[in-house]
């Protein structure tokens, strides 16, 4: 394969390249319990130039923003690559949103429409886009592979969301990923079990299996957790793709038999061992993990070939390195080189915030991170969740993934808790049906953990607080702790 994508590029054209030879295979399966809506590679294509087309004749100028809100329905990847392939630059966003979160993304973007599938708050409707004659494939707009071709909102490191401008490159460097990740074959059929609008839908879910060739499966909104192994062995999936936090609900049904199934591969949050282990033992299928983020897809990975150690290995031709004191290190941030295919163009109308992620040439992810002797990567938490416990720092991750095997815990969170002005202390949030005692947990860690790592405080609670891509928020356990104690 070629390093670098050729000088004139389009996403769109790149994505539906097979589309003209495969006809009338599947590309996509909007799945429900009983029945699914298939799309043909064909009717795909067909429904993405026409889409281009009818934006093409409202006269929008190559590299305007178009705002998307739309469903888990076969409308959100034709508007998203149809825009694209009209030159546009279309902004996927959360059907969760509100009007006053919309009205300052607009102020922000100054996109010039809004599209939706029902018309509320929008400029535009799905269905006022209609063209009766596509573009034709040869017509896509080919351009600089470095232009914009979409932007997804991150919260960036202020937690103010933040619009990461991604080039029409960052697709050629996802290709890493189909040996380096998910073995993925143009006879798989993936099943994701996440919105469109997340990156890691839009890029494992919809965009590589058709850039493969192969068969995308979506299920339905308001899908159950519960009918998602029923829907994989119906449907026959390959691979079944979805955060740790998907794994971990369709673990509390009954998982039939998949002997379609090849493996699981997750990203979102770091996938703990007794999750892998309960997983496999119920699926009779391992499940890999990646690492990423919105402003470079994923870049760390385990593999089928390679196994799952740690957070698994860079994959071949990213740039990838661990920075400590401003030089690359054994262990330290997680970082990207400002070269790397996949790495955003930078966040939109702040070049401040953008540069100040940056270490010399290497963009800074906020992880932390450890090479072990096998070359693999070791996830240490994020940098402002580190502990300090009597001078020691301490990953959140380790104490969480050797509690994470206790057989009563469902879920567990470790963060350091201010107990006073001097005096932070290590804590353990766990779910679990049953109120445990504390020094049944101490004894529980006790050959599993340091004694300065094991958790000085133990709180049961219902559930852990996670953001909307399910990412768990150490931050606000803390703070609310901390608040109702009177430590802030």
């Amino acid at each position: 394969m070629k390093v670098h994508p050729p000088d004139r590029f389009n996403l769109a054209a790149y994505v539906l390249g097979k589309a003209r030879i495969l006809g009338e295979k599947p590309a996509l399966e909007i799945l429900q319990t009983d029945t699914s809506e298939v799309w043909t590679y064909h009717a795909l294509g067909l429904a993405v130039r026409q889409f281009a087309a009818g934006l093409q004749r409202l006269g929008y100028t190559s590299g305007d923003r178009i705002l998307l809100q739309l469903g888990n329905t076969a409308q959100f990847p034709i508007a998203y690559l149809g825009a694209i392939a009209a030159d546009l630059v279309p902004v996927p966003l959360s059907t969760m949103l509100t009007p006053p979160e919309i009205a300052n993304i607009r102020t922000e973007l100054s996109p010039v429409a809004m599209i939706t599938d029902d018309g509320r708050g929008a400029t535009l409707k799905v269905a006022d886009i209609a063209a009766l004659d596509p573009i034709a494939w040869d017509d896509i707009p080919l351009g600089d592979p470095n232009r914009p071709a979409y932007i997804i909102y991150t919260s960036g490191t202020s937690g103010t969301p933040r619009a990461a401008v991604h080039a029409h490159r960052a697709l050629w460097a996802r290709r890493a990923m189909w040996d380096g990740w998910y073995d993925l074959k143009s006879s798989d059929r993936l099943m994701h079990a996440g919105a469109f609008n997340w990156t890691y839908t839009l890029g494992t879910g919809l965009m590589d299996p058709w850039t493969i060739g192969a068969t995308a499966l979506i299920p339905k909104d308001g899908t159950k957790a519960a009918d998602l192994a029923k829907m994989m062995a119906r449907h026959s999936a390959t691979i079944f793709a979805a955060s740790p936090g998907i794994y971990r609900r369709v673990l509390r049904a009954d998982v039939p038999q998949l002997p379609q199934l090849r493996h699981g591969v997750c990203a979102g949050e770091t996938l703990s061992q007794g999750l892998q282990q309960a997983w496999q033992v119920a699926s009779k299928t391992k499940v890999h993990q990646a690492f990423g983020m919105s402003e470079c897809s994923t870049f760390i990975s385990g593999s089928p070939a390679r196994g799952s150690t740690g957070i698994g290995w860079p994959q071949n031709g990213r740039q990838i390195a661990l920075i400590a004191d401003g030089k690359p290190s054994s262990e330290g941030q997680i970082a990207v080189h400002r070269d790397d295919l996949g790495l955003m163009l930078g966040y939109y109308g702040a070049a401040k915030e953008t540069q100040s992620r940056y270490c010399g040439n290497w963009f800074l992810t906020g992880d932390l991170g450890r090479q072990n002797a096998d070359g693999s990567i070791q996830y240490l938490g994020r940098a402002d969740d580190m502990m300090n416990a009597g001078g020691y720092r301490v990953s959140p991750i380790e104490v969480e993934t050797a509690l994470s095997t206790h057989p009563k815990i469902q879920d567990i969170a470790a963060c350091a808790l201010q107990v006073g002005p001097d005096l932070s202390l290590i804590a353990a949030f766990y779910v679990s049906a049953d109120l445990l005692q504390d020094n049944e947990l101490i004894e529980f860690c006790k050959f599993r953990l340091a004694d300065y790592k094991v958790p000085r405080i133990w709180i049961k609670v219902d559930a852990l607080p996670r953001g909307a891509n399910n990412k768990l928020l150490r931050r606000k356990l803390r703070q609310d702790w901390e608040t109702r104690h009177g430590q802030t």
